[in-house]
């Protein structure tokens, strides 16, 4: 069976490759975006300030990737028993009243910072946060219709509409670029609103014309809750970390920003596509917690290998390609800085490309309880953390706090599926750790010893992906063809 039949199958590396690429042309889109965002505008209080609202619309999009995951499993068995609109329409109707919250908790907020506070950072804030707020609200019915279709086997109509939809939104920002940074906001909700419509219509083409029934609201909603709680959390981490970095000058807040973005947009591009591919198709026959455990490490395996390779040419070139890509308020002493924010990003990458993978995993073996819990205790936690390391070690002490609250995260994610299942994770991701991180070091760090930096770089990429061709038998090969097999 295939996806143009509405049934799962295929190859699951080429659901994966299409949803990828549907994250590189909506990241890719966003990535010009920053860059002419960076040329035109510096770094400024404005930017600080649309930087610091830009949280908001981050929190609401990572929660859209989650709830993808989320309400997949309860949608595959749904569409298997032929009741999914039903389940659909409930967990729309839950949506509806999330967002309404939340839009009005972001116009409130927008009017109050304008009232309370003067400059520049204060005003682009204000103007830019209901703008965010409502395209991040439309992300999570983007991602809710784009589940529907996958609980089919369906990947592609919701792939090409995020591609149409970082396109639309690029040009809209480019149009509307001479009002000011909050020109960013607008683009985002034009993107939004077409990554939406695109997967709703198609969603509702596949409604039948019986009545949905009962949309059991309270469960949709607990479940929706239970889901969203711990993306939120983390986006939280990152939310709590971002304004201690306004203490190390202007402009920091925006450079911790572009390094973030750059590390999520790694990860999502690895971890999520794949997450999301095979979180219906592991409902559908079922897991064990010791075989959600060694999914859990087989996937990252394959989603490290990536990320390694990057961030060992980012560690090479990093500040050059800064400062060609974003100009010169980030050459020099700034372009270096936001590479070596992006490398001690590195073990935050490798926890949350993990906790991405086993995330959904606990909605597929329907063990989600211990996710508010968590959630509750991550941001307590990040406070302190973040601000000491903070202090004593500037942003790079921020990208370690995050690495330390999420490892904590899957820690914890992973001993509520079993014990045995975090044994087998601890040791399977150590494993893929000394790996992944000897051939990097040994395809990266020795190059630059004797080479320039793109030289290096060069040859780097080269030696890396011959060794990872010659380890093949160290566990990666097993990985590729778990990965291929996901369907």
């Amino acid at each position: 069976m295939n996806e143009r039949s509405g049934s799962p199958g295929g190859n699951a590396l080429h659901s994966a490759a299409i949803t990828a690429a549907a994250i590189v042309a909506l990241n890719g889109a966003a990535a010009v975006s920053a860059i002419v965002f960076a040329h035109h505008f510096g770094r400024t209080p404005q930017t600080d300030g649309v930087s610091l609202a830009l949280n908001v619309y981050l929190v609401l999009v990572l929660a859209a990737g989650a709830l993808r995951v989320v309400v997949l499993p309860d949608l595959t068995r749904a569409a298997a028993e032929g009741s999914w609109e039903r389940v659909a329409a409930g967990y729309a109707a839950s949506l509806g009243l999330v967002t309404a919250v939340l839009l009005g908790l972001a116009l409130v907020g927008a009017v109050l910072v304008a009232t309370l506070a003067s400059g520049g950072t204060a005003h682009a804030f204000a103007v830019s946060l209901p703008l965010f707020a409502l395209a991040g609200c439309l992300q999570l019915f983007a991602g809710l219709a784009a589940s529907v279709l996958a609980a089919f086997g369906n990947y592609t109509v919701a792939a090409y509409g995020f591609m149409a939809a970082g396109i639309a939104g690029l040009g809209v920002f480019l149009a509307t670029i001479s009002s000011g940074p909050a020109a960013l906001a607008l683009g985002l909700t034009v993107n939004a609103s077409i990554a939406a419509g695109v997967p709703v219509v198609a969603a509702l083409r596949r409604r039948a014309a019986r009545g949905t029934g009962d949309l059991a609201l309270r469960a949709r909603f607990a479940q929706l809750a239970q889901g969203a709680a711990l993306p939120l959390a983390l986006q939280a981490l990152y939310a709590i970390a971002a304004p201690l970095a306004l203490r190390h000058g202007h402009g920091a807040a925006t450079t911790f920003l572009y390094a973030y973005t750059f590390a999520a947009f790694l990860v999502a591009v690895t971890a999520t596509s794949l997450a999301l591919i095979s979180t219906a198709s592991l409902t559908r026959r079922g897991v064990t917690p010791e075989e959600a455990a060694r999914h859990v490490v087989e996937t990252s395996w394959v989603s490290l290998t990536v990320i390694a390779a990057a961030v060992g040419v980012f560690s090479l070139v990093g500040g050059r390609l800064v400062a060609a890509l974003l100009g010169g308020a980030y050459s020099g002493e700034v372009g270096r800085q936001l590479g070596h924010v992006v490398v001690a990003l590195g073990p935050w990458m490798f926890f949350a490309t993990a906790l991405t993978v086993a995330f959904p995993l606990l909605f597929v073996l329907e063990k989600p309880r211990v996710l508010v819990p968590l959630a509750i205790v991550l941001p307590i936690v990040q406070i302190p953390l973040a601000y000491v390391l903070g202090r004593f070690f500037g942003l790079e002490g921020l990208a370690v706090s995050l690495a330390v609250t999420t490892a904590g995260a899957l820690v914890v994610l992973m001993a509520a599926l079993s014990r045995r299942a975090l044994a087998i994770v601890a040791s399977g991701l150590a494993r893929v750790a000394v790996v992944v991180l000897a051939i990097a070091l040994v395809a990266f760090v020795v190059p630059s010893l004797v080479l320039d930096g793109i030289a290096a770089a060069v040859v780097g990429v080269v030696v890396y992906c011959v060794l990872l061709a010659l380890g093949r038998r160290l566990g990666f090969a097993q990985a590729l063809a778990y990965a291929r097999a996901l369907h």
